[in-house]
């Protein structure tokens, strides 16, 4: 490309031009001043020249044409270097104006990176960054040692109404006024001059001028003279089609009126001073200037022989102090004419001339340490460079090399180093090195804030233009320069830049840098007056969790400023503050199943529907309910909930505080719709994907004063959603609204209780929920198409519905419904808390409701009572009364249902209360739920029942923790002893037991130990454990006996007091409700049966402790303890027998044999009637062969006496015994009476068999010589269901040892 039509190039066409110097009297600015011009600005859109075509001849005998050529025309007063405040106060107002003529609608979005990229590199950056840089350039004009912006020549200007103007002529030039430059000898003073007079056409005919002109070519010369005619319009202002100053940024007045008295002629006038100024004068002279400072240089530098000369000539000048400015050289000097040279031939054109110039008077500079001059002809190189197309790498070091020198030298080189900057940057940009370009900008940014922002905005456009843009960068810079123009107060441009930053940081993690944007963009337009746009922005940045908190103080606080500042509400949809977890939503409301309280609805819907399975009447032909032959009734509402009229749905949503700061949340309310149901099918239709910030009004829908000031947050997309939502909020008769109040703390998460009760009949929408924040900014979060994931209480029969339909309901008739809760159920208690509860049932309706049913999920825990029992007294009515009567239980189905009495209603005032027993049956956390059935007495309604669900929850702390151990007692039948362990697992509780009992009439309790052995303290403090033992005895009759007792009172058992006597009362009575019934629930529990295995015999019996706690009200705890643990026995038999014989006898055989008598008790533990035959045997040889034989079918319980224990011993040892005691061929002693006895036992019986037998020598004898065979009747024995029993079997005699002794 070639560098001259660069925007480099163009520039330095511009910028590195011949000036000239302008010296005129007041009367032609006067003239001048009628057009609004001054005398420069008027023929200054003449002095540029796109094709002079003039021929050049400089340092070769070869002409060459040039055609660009530009002068800069200056009054002596301007040429001199730019004030440092005048220079910043000058690019301020350049950047103020940009601003202002920014035609960039602010309001609107910003754009879009990606519409950024494929924009052209022309409109990506502002057209004012060129006036700019270029202001800036001209801060450093006029320096001493650069030669391009010294005058080449000097026009004089006087008027044809001057008096005497051939001495106006010379007294211009002879001035003080003239600028240093040419009074401090940096330049020299003989310059090319020209003498313009002008004449102005509305004073008069041009004869005196012409008059004038001859004078003036008689004194000054011929060719240096000139008559300019302007004003020649007669009358009438002149209106330009092609203002030729329009371009140009005058301050004289609106740029129509420009120039309005000056015609086509004096234009051209004009046209013909410049153009021979130019062309015959100016280019001329610098022709011939140029070819005698080459002459002159080569005369005495170039050549071998100069160049040595001027080395010797500079020795020893390394040693010179540094020198900031080019002050040490004057006009005169062989460096400055070198300089004069070089600049001159590069505003000529001829740039290889310049170029060695400028390296011939580089080094000369370098050796005097004159940096500033040496960084000036490094400038120029690398310029020199660019222009000749040559060597990029030799103009960028050349570039650099005076950029680093310019900064060496401090403030004096700051603002070369800037200009130096902005000539390397456009030359990067041409090779499209714009990342290199950037960096440039960065190093030129100074500290003055102002021109940093345009420096740091114009290298994000260079990361923007990079291959690949560096989007990142780019931003970064952006806001960078957005955060100096807010400092300076550049309100316009710093929402320029933040508003390109947005579109690059949108989307992405990085939270801080986009608060960052947000906040100042949303202060800007604040300051602006643009609050609707602010607030918008402001909105961003209030979840800024991830901030400080003082940083979440200052978000806040400043958005509500704008919010109040803007004098109005604000409506935003997701407004971020505070954050709504739509993944909380839970949705609360009753059709036929109601709830008794909030907790209840927590609880999982399988719950319910195992509880209430037994409980609701199937319909015929098919396993549903009434709410699917709804559906199929009504196939239009098969997607929909229902719900009644008059009762409230209960919407749960979290509000949660994402700041560290406490916030104010008011009038939290829903937003609903209730259409009739006829409507439905245009009301059902609307389906709003709100997936932008958009906002409906909900608030001030009564006042419409209220209404005029609330400013809605809109986009295209939602203005459907915003007139739906003023449509529905406008009429609220047909439903009420719950608003709730809350203040949030720092981090702090509430669940905001909503309710909307429908009034009338129809289809209920809840479109959304509404809130106020710090009472300014109205809130709404629209559920639509966005609530996922549903949380229904009431959990539906179909697997699948659609998100939309959750939210969407179903309003039926008013219907009857049941209140009711349970009094002074504790929330808290220790196991085995026994208390008398009442249930409470209330029915507000007229209508009543009938076929109450109830059932419980804990009947181990809550008993339901008979409805005698609502006015006992408790503990009382647990003591034992001397007029014993028969129970009567509540009426209970199989399936654990409670069937309250068929003529049992419940309408309008009336209450009804029924007792029910509550018992703390395990220790833990118990969750208790209570269900109870009704119908409806209106048999027109369309729902034939509902159910109320109750649930609370219990903490059941441990109190006494009891274990037993049991083993059979030694030689008695049907007796057990029991080691029990007591510990008090309370914290700090004492507790006293009372009562020990046996539920049943099947055992029998008593203590082996003294009561004051036991309880030698009355209590055990926490923590305490003790030990005792007491005697169980089976008290089992036989099922055909016909005692009534049993059958009547089936838990009737014994009591053991475990306190002294006379210091408690009437013990409590354990065979009857609830004490027996919470037996019953135990043993259900447990699911314990009759369990005969090998060897072992299972103990079934219930026990009851009855205890009290020292701190609370006695009597409180009862403790029902099953046992159903196993014993070790001999066999497995349903015949047991025990032989009642002295250990030890003493008699004389010398007078006669000894008979003994001695008996055996046998016992029948089966249901069924037993025959039993005994045999006794005398032969030893007899009972081995009997042994042998039923050595595979022996059974029967054996004790040994003098182990004084019961214990299990084999054939085999007991073969062992008997044969070492007695010799086979001797019989000891004789069996007397029958060796045969039959005897008949009932069942659960026993009877006693009286035995005798003679010896007749002192010894050691076993009477085990003997045989039992029994055999059983069947029976149908219901009790013991799954019970293995013999039906027959033959028995041997087990040892039992007799010693008799001769006496003395």
């Amino acid at each position: 490309m070639d560098p001259v039509k660069t925007p480099l190039g163009k520039m330095l066409l511009e910028e590195i031009t011949p000036v000239v110097m302008v010296l005129r009297t007041p009367l032609v600015e006067e003239s001048c001043l009628k057009n609004s011009l001054s005398f420069i600005e008027m023929l200054s859109p003449f002095c540029d020249f796109n094709n002079i075509d003039v021929p050049v001849r400089t340092s070769s005998d070869q002409p060459y044409r040039l055609q660009k050529f530009k002068l800069r025309l200056f009054y002596e007063s301007d040429i001199k270097q730019p004030n440092i405040m005048v220079a910043k106060e000058r690019l301020k107002q350049v950047i103020t104006e940009a601003g202002e003529k920014d035609r960039s609608d602010l309001s609107t979005d910003p754009p879009d990176i990606s519409n950024v990229l494929e924009s052209f590199k022309s409109e990506i950056s502002p057209s004012w960054f060129e006036i700019f840089n270029k202001e800036l350039v001209r801060t450093v004009s006029f320096s001493e040692h650069e030669a391009f912006d010294h005058p080449v020549a000097c026009v004089s200007v006087v008027s044809s109404k001057d008096e005497q103007p051939i001495n106006k002529f010379v007294d211009l030039f002879n001035t003080n006024k003239l600028p240093s430059l040419l009074n401090d000898g940096a330049m020299d003073p003989k310059i090319l001059k020209h003498y313009v007079l002008v004449h102005d056409n509305k004073d008069g005919p041009s004869e005196k001028a012409t008059k004038i002109l001859t004078e003036m070519k008689n004194t000054f010369g011929f060719n240096g003279c000139h008559l300019l005619c302007i004003n020649s319009s007669q009358d009438e202002q002149i209106e330009h089609q092609d203002n030729p100053w329009a371009p140009y940024n005058f301050d004289s007045s609106p740029s129509q009126n420009l120039g309005r008295y000056l015609n086509i002629d004096d234009f051209n006038e004009i046209k013909d001073l410049i153009q021979e100024l130019s062309s015959k004068h100016i280019i001329p002279y610098m022709e011939q200037k140029v070819r005698v400072l080459n002459q002159q240089v080569s005369a005495t530098r170039k050549g071998f022989r100069n160049q040595i000369k001027n080395l010797w000539w500079r020795k020893g000048k390394e040693d010179t102090p540094d020198s900031s400015n080019g002050s040490m050289y004057t006009y005169s000097s062989v460096e400055s004419q070198i300089r004069v040279l070089g600049d001159y031939a590069f505003m000529l054109g001829d740039y290889e001339l310049a170029l060695s110039n400028y390296r011939l008077v580089s080094t000369d500079y370098k050796i005097d340490k004159a940096w500033k001059c040496y960084a000036g002809v490094q400038e120029m190189m690398g310029l020199t460079y660019f222009m000749l197309d040559q060597s990029r790498k030799e103009a960028e070091y050349c570039m650099e090399n005076a950029f680093n020198t310019y900064l060496k030298l401090g403030s004096s080189g700051r603002q070369n180093a800037t200009r130096c900057g902005l000539w390397w940057i456009e030359m990067l940009k041409t090779k499209d090195q714009f990342k290199e370009a950037a960096s440039v900008y960065f190093r030129i940014c100074s500290e003055e804030l102002l021109h940093s922002a345009v420096m740091l905005e114009q290298a994000s456009y260079c990361y923007l233009l990079s291959q690949p843009p560096m989007l990142h960068k780019y931003g970064f810079h952006l806001i960078l320069s957005g955060d100096r123009y807010k400092k300076c107060d550049q309100i316009k441009h710093a929402i320029r830049t933040y508003r390109n930053a947005v579109s690059v940081y949108k989307g992405t993690p990085w939270s801080y840098i986009k608060d960052h944007v947000h906040f100042h963009i949303g202060q800007c337009y604040g300051f602006l007056g643009m609050y609707d746009v602010g607030v918008t922005h402001m909105l961003e940045v209030l979840d800024c969790s991830h901030q400080s908190k003082a940083t979440q103080e200052l978000f806040l606080r400043d958005f509500l400023q704008i919010v109040q500042k803007a004098g109005k509400s604000f409506e935003v949809l997701r407004l971020q503050l505070p954050v709504i977890n739509i993944s909380s939503l839970k949705i609360d409301f009753e059709d036929h199943r109601t709830y008794a309280s909030p907790g209840s609805t927590s609880v999982k819907e399988s719950v319910w529907c195992s509880l209430e399975e037994e409980m609701i009447p199937s319909l015929p032909n098919a396993r549903t309910n009434w709410l699917e032959l709804q559906s199929k009734l009504l196939p239009k509402y098969k997607e929909s909930n229902i719900c009644v009229a008059g009762e409230a749905i209960k919407i749960a949503i979290e509000f949660k505080n994402p700041l560290e700061i406490p916030i104010s949340i008011s009038s939290v309310s829903l937003i609903c719709e209730l259409s009739a149901t006829s409507d439905e099918t245009n009301s059902g239709d609307h389906n709003f994907n709100v997936d932008t910030d958009v906002s409906c009004s909900t608030s001030g829908i009564g006042n419409n004063e209220e209404h005029k000031n609330l400013s809605i947050i809109l986009t295209t997309a939602n203005l459907v959603f915003l007139a739906h939502c003023r449509e529905i909020i406008s009429d609220t008769s047909s439903f009420s609204l719950s608003e709730v109040n809350i203040s949030l703390g720092g981090g702090e998460a509430y669940l905001v209780q909503l309710t909307v009760t429908p009034k009338v009949e129809g289809i209920l929408n809840i479109v959304g929920v509404r809130w106020n924040l710090s009472g300014s900014v109205v809130g709404f979060y629209s559920f639509g198409t966005n609530y996922g994931k549903k949380k229904i209480a009431k959990g539906r029969r179909k697997a699948k519905q659609s998100p939309g339909n959750c939210l969407k309901f179903m309003v039926i008739k008013s219907l009857p419904k049941l209140e009711g809760f349970i009094r002074a159920l504790p929330e808290k208690a220790y196991a085995g808390h026994l208390q008398h509860l009442v249930l409470e049932l209330r029915n507000q309706s007229e209508f009543s409701v009938k076929n109450l049913k109830m059932k419980t999920s804990h009947p181990r825990f809550l008993n339901i009572g008979k409805q005698e029992d609502l006015d006992l007294e408790f503990p009382a009515c647990l003591e034992k009364k001397t007029n014993v009567s028969p129970p009567a239980n509540p009426k209970i189905a199989s399936n654990g249902v409670f069937l309250f009495p068929e003529d049992l209603s419940v309408q309008g005032e009336n209450l009804l209360l029924w007792p029910l027993w509550f018992r703390a049956a395990v220790p833990g956390n118990i969750s208790l739920q209570v269900v109870i059935y009704y119908e409806m007495g209106d048999l027109s309604s369309g729902m034939r029942y509902r159910t109320l669900r109750m649930h609370y929850n219990l903490q059941v702390l441990p109190s006494l923790d009891v274990s037993f151990k049991i083993s059979p007692y030694p030689s008695r039948l049907q007796e057990f002893l029991v080691h029990m362990d007591i510990v008090n697992k309370t914290d700090s509780e004492s507790i006293q037991v009372n009562q020990l009992s046996t539920i049943g009439s099947h055992w029998e309790i008593s203590l082996l130990q003294p009561i004051d052995a036991i309880f030698p303290s009355q209590s055990l403090i926490a923590g305490q454990a003790f030990s005792c033992f007491f005697v169980l005895k089976s008290c089992r009759k036989s099922s055909s006996t016909g005692e009534s007792t049993s059958s009547l009172f089936p838990h009737i058992g014994s009591n053991v007091s475990l306190v002294p006597d006379g210091s408690k009362g009437a013990p409590f009575d354990t065979s009857n409700s609830p004490l027996a019934d919470f037996h019953e629930c135990e043993r259900l529990q447990h699911g314990i049966s009759n369990q005969v295995g090998n060897n072992r015999m299972t103990i079934k019996c219930g026990v009851c402790f009855l205890y009290s706690a020292v701190s609370v009200k006695p009597y409180n705890f009862v403790l029902i303890t099953l046992f159903n643990q196993s014993c070790n026995t001999a066999s497995t038999s349903p015949i047991s027998w025990v032989v009642d014989a002295p250990r030890t006898r003493h008699h004389d055989f010398s007078t006669s044999f000894c008979e003994i008598n001695f008996r055996m008790t046998i016992y029948n533990s089966s249901n069924a009637r037993a025959s039993i035959v005994i045999k006794t045997l005398d032969s030893t040889s007899v009972s081995d062969q009997l042994r042998d034989e039923t050595s595979g079918n022996q059974v029967g319980w054996h004790a040994m006496s003098l182990a004084k224990d019961i214990k299990l011993e084999s054939d085999a040892l007991r073969n062992h015994v008997r044969k070492s005691l007695l010799p086979e061929s001797v019989s000891a002693f004789i069996w007397s009476g029958s060796s045969s006895t039959r005897v008949q036992l009932k069942p659960l019986s026993t009877t006693e068999i009286p035995l005798q037998i003679c010896v007749f020598s002192p010894g050691l004898y076993d009477l085990s010589n003997y045989v039992l065979n029994w055999n059983l009747q069947p029976v149908d024995d219901h009790e013991n269901v799954g019970e293995r029993i013999q039906s027959s079997g033959t028995s041997l005699g087990y040892p039992c040892y007799l010693t008799v002794l001769p006496s003395d």
